[in-house]
């Protein structure tokens, strides 16, 4: 009977180790699959494929829209309320009388805040890479304010024309703070920061509705995240590591540990969204220590480090190091001191002509700004094609399997 038992086993476990061995080299054939697909996805861009790529760039807008359509019809009730409040404000533009000082009040402000979020939102989200809005709109505007509070004395510029034009006003020449230049910027500091809040919030969602219906998400970077938890402790390079301190740190910790994320300039923190999303952590949780990290702390420190770079004295003394480079160093002050001087002609002469030299250094922002914007259009393009060339493989991959 032992004999006969230890025969029995001896088979089981050969058929044990050979199913071991099948699931292994099921799982390599998927992850070689997957990598072929991906790295055949990543080829499919402009400067390569242009037609290509044009073509399923259009074919995944039109699914787009027929997303959202279906979306918002699902929501019309919502849709029917904002309608109405639309319709109502419409009617109160149009109409003269008292209440237009308020309106106009109102829609000033409203656009105002409503141009910042979504350059907030625009440097979060991305759709593939995010355009550096701060670097380009906010940090500049920050500066402009700073200068020119400094050489005017006062941050009570004339309104109108400030935001769209800085004037020194009338009755200058005081004494300036750093509290004062703080408080001018807040505004459009935080409603920026509330905006790349907004961007953080699609990354929870797609890991949230995965991880509630058991679906496979057509997202590369939660694939990413899934493949790195079941590799956790093999993981050796830095960047791996410090994936997963984030990770650790969010599951943990929790409210306290998003809000410590969300406070400094993080690029993981899309690995954040995900992971709270992926263990179902509560959204205002999630959002509210989000909000307060990226609008309230994370701004503040942006807008500080803005405000002493551009102080008056640093700008003078950085501009004096420019000339004190050897050869070259007189050569490249002389534009930026001809901007400074134009800078400032223009704050106490409204509408004053400038000087030809004054467009050289705005001729190049503009030209790099320009670039920059080009080629955030161009990276969503190419990753719209690429979510439509996904669409594709998987359904090559269901027919197969149904084969």
């Amino acid at each position: 009977m032992a004999a006969n038992g230890a025969s029995c086993e001896q088979p089981q476990k050969r058929a044990g180790a050979k199913d071991r061995q099948n699931g292994k080299s099921t799982d390599f054939s998927v992850r070689e699959r997957r990598q072929k697909d991906k790295e055949d996805r990543l080829s499919l861009v402009i400067w390569r494929r242009p037609v290509t790529t044009l073509h399923y760039f259009l074919l995944e807008t039109l699914i787009k829209l027929k997303e959202w359509t279906y979306k918002l019809w699902q929501r019309r009730g919502v849709v029917f309320l904002v309608l109405v409040l639309c319709s109502l404000f419409s009617i109160a533009y149009s109409t003269e009388g008292a209440h237009q000082q308020y309106v106009e009040y109102l829609e000033k402000r409203f656009l105002w805040c409503a141009y910042w979020v979504g350059l907030g939102i625009l440097s979060s989200v991305g759709l593939g890479t995010g355009l550096h809005t701060f670097l380009l709109y906010l940090g500049p505007h920050i500066a402009s304010v700073t200068l020119a509070a400094y050489e005017c004395g006062s941050t009570d510029f004339p309104e109108p024309p400030y935001p769209d034009q800085i004037v020194c006003p009338q009755s200058g020449e005081g004494s300036i703070s750093l509290f004062s230049i703080m408080s001018k910027v807040r505004l459009e500091a935080c409603m920026w920061g509330a905006g790349t809040a907004i961007g953080e919030l699609p990354p929870y969602f797609m890991a949230r509705a995965a991880r509630q219906s058991g679906a496979d998400p057509d997202d590369e970077d939660y694939e990413e995240f899934e493949e790195m938890l079941e590799q956790a402790e093999d993981a050796q390079d830095f960047v791996t590591r410090a994936k997963l301190g984030v990770q650790h740190m969010v599951q943990k910790v929790g409210f306290f540990g998003i809000l410590a994320c969300a406070s400094i300039p993080n690029p993981l923190f899309d690995l954040a969204g995900i992971t709270c999303g992926h263990f179902l952590v509560p959204f205002w949780t999630f959002f509210g220590a989000t909000l307060i990290g990226k609008a309230i702390i994370k701004m503040h420190i942006q807008k500080l480090f803005v405000i002493i770079t551009f102080s008056k004295h640093i700008v003078e003394q950085m501009v004096s190091l420019i000339g004190s480079v050897p050869k070259v160093g007189p050569a490249l002050q002389k534009p930026f001191s001809q901007y400074l001087e134009a800078q400032r002609n223009k704050l106490h002469h409204a509408g004053g002509s400038a000087p030809a030299d004054e467009n050289w250094l705005s001729w190049v922002f503009e030209k790099v700004v320009l670039v920059m914007v080009c080629y955030f259009v161009i990276s969503i393009v190419n990753s719209m094609a690429q979510s439509y060339a996904k669409r594709l493989q998987q359904q090559r991959h269901s027919e197969e399997k149904t084969k």
